[in-house]
């Protein structure tokens, strides 16, 4: 593809998402709630379109995508299982909405902290979102530098854009905290899913329709549309991709944060049900787009360029080719501000304020303004490294993060769950984890998406059993109270005691 599309592509992106961010500025956002959390006032539309475009970054039209030409139907079961996951947010995100509203929460690792009466608690959840987060936000990073590269034949280069990507993560986190970033992402959404859904009908139809697309596959590589594939996914490889996948939506920060943000419970609904519409049709495309990309192209080296490969070809008309780019473009960036965003705010509240530093507002805020640019250059130094497979390489994070999952549980359902056995999950888990990433992956056959939930789901129940609640620990609005009293996420529970 011609690189003046490109580059002007990119630079409507950035005027007009500039445009709707400086728009989105309610005057000047001073307190950790307003910069981090838009007030707790956000709407259900926004909510959704902005959790959607967070979510669905450059894992799915990127990874996923990638990950269907290397592995065939097996990936559209590994999405799927994560799909299944999102019903935790209607299962956990009514009771992290009203503790957060109750207590004044800006981050999960402090609601955790709070929960079991123990700083200790905060910090250790705190750093376990520092650590797997920024490789994370690195896959971000990278799938745009696959992304320009690849649509450009390398006129831009994989660093070019990189940088590019981490500018606008820095300067859109910049002009209103998470307000600005929300407008930007719905605004991001929408050009995503219909200019993505009109790829996949033109290329499918440039390929002789669906039958003669999947005809072909069939007949050369009949293994790609069976389980377990033609070699990516074996049974122990697919649930160690899928385990950790199943809980993102509770166990990823920049995810459960935003259960603090929506203005009341019907908000809440409203994001979770447009969620799961726009959650359904960008996997069916972008499994499609890997299968086309697959029969158009059977000889990429590298199959995170499948994306860029087929947006650059004869199949997509250059102005709709570009519009999908920056759709990508944009999730990226917005899954990347978001991640800066929580993890500043993490970094503030819960580490930083708890290991001895001001515990005023004002302050920690400007110390979570201070620390963004610093999480994204280290993000650009590890995507520099330039790892393949963005969607293993986003599963291994989820890997580390699916640690804090048994105390976030316990925090809702266990009166009996204490900040030791908090504390030992959250730590355990975390240096188990990276102990099997450097040293094979590999225990009894299995690997650390596997093994690190039972792990530190095992550590949480023995050590809360044989150690006692702090007297600082909190059941009140967690444990046995129900957050839903009308019914409008759970119609069966029952009224608020």
């Amino acid at each position: 593809m011609n690189t003046s599309y490109v580059v002007t592509g990119i630079f409507i992106y950035i005027v007009i998402s500039l445009v709707v961010a400086w728009i989105s500025r309610q005057g000047k956002a001073t307190s950790m709630s307003g910069y981090f959390l838009g007030d707790r006032s956000m709407g259900g539309i926004i909510s959704a379109l902005s959790y959607s475009a967070t979510t669905y970054s450059a894992f799915m039209m990127i990874g996923l995508a990638g990950l269907t030409y290397r592995g065939g139907v097996g990936a559209l079961g590994f999405e799927i299982v994560y799909f299944a996951g999102v019903s935790l947010v209607a299962i956990f995100g009514p009771r992290f909405w009203r503790a957060g509203k109750k207590y004044g929460y800006v981050t999960p690792s402090e609601m955790l902290g709070h929960r079991y009466g123990s700083r200790s608690v905060a910090i250790a959840a705190g750093i376990t979102s520092l650590v797997f987060l920024i490789p994370y936000s690195a896959v971000q990073l990278s799938g745009v530098g696959y992304l320009l590269s690849g649509m450009t034949d390398g006129s831009i280069s994989f660093m070019t854009g990189i940088i590019i990507a981490t500018a606008l993560a820095i300067v859109f986190s910049y002009i209103a905290g998470i307000r600005s970033v929300m407008w930007t992402d719905s605004l991001q959404a929408l050009v995503m899913i219909v200019a993505s859904v009109m790829v996949a009908v033109l290329v499918v139809q440039g390929l002789g329709g669906f039958t003669a697309m999947f005809g072909t596959i069939a007949e050369t590589t009949p293994e790609m549309l069976q389980v377990p594939g033609p070699g990516l996914f074996s049974f122990k490889t697919f649930l160690g991709l899928t385990v950790p996948w199943f809980f993102f939506s509770i166990s990823n920060p920049q995810v459960s944060q935003r259960l603090f943000m929506p203005a009341n419970l019907v908000a809440l609904r409203r994001m979770l049900l447009i969620f799961l519409c726009f959650g359904l049709i960008y996997t069916i495309v972008s499994v499609i787009w890997g299968f086309a990309a697959f029969v158009a192209f059977p000889t990429l080296e590298q199959p995170d360029l499948a994306t860029a490969t087929l947006l650059a070809s004869d199949y997509v008309p250059p102005v709709l080719g570009v519009t999908v780019m920056v759709g990508i473009l944009a999730a990226a960036v917005s899954t990347i501000d978001s991640i800066l965003l929580t993890l500043s705010s993490v970094f503030a509240r819960d580490v930083y304020g708890n290991l001895g530093g001001s515990q005023d507002d004002r302050h920690q805020l400007m110390i979570g303004k201070f620390v963004i640019p610093v999480i994204s250059i280290l993000a650009l130094i590890f995507a520099a490294a330039e790892f393949s497979m963005i969607a293993v390489l986003s599963v291994a994070a989820s890997a580390g993060l699916v640690v804090v999952v048994p105390a976030i549980v316990g925090a809702f359902f266990w009166r009996g769950g204490t900040a030791m056995g908090a504390l030992a999950s959250i730590v355990g888990g975390a240096v188990f984890v990276i102990w099997m990433y450097l040293t094979g992956n590999s225990l009894f056959g299995l690997n650390a998406g596997v093994l690190g939930l039972p792990m530190s789901s095992l550590l949480f129940v023995v050590i809360s059993l044989v150690t006692k609640p702090t007297a600082a620990s909190v059941t009140d609005g967690f444990v046995d109270e129900t957050p839903d009293p009308k019914g409008i996420l759970h119609p069966k529970l029952g009224a608020l005691k």
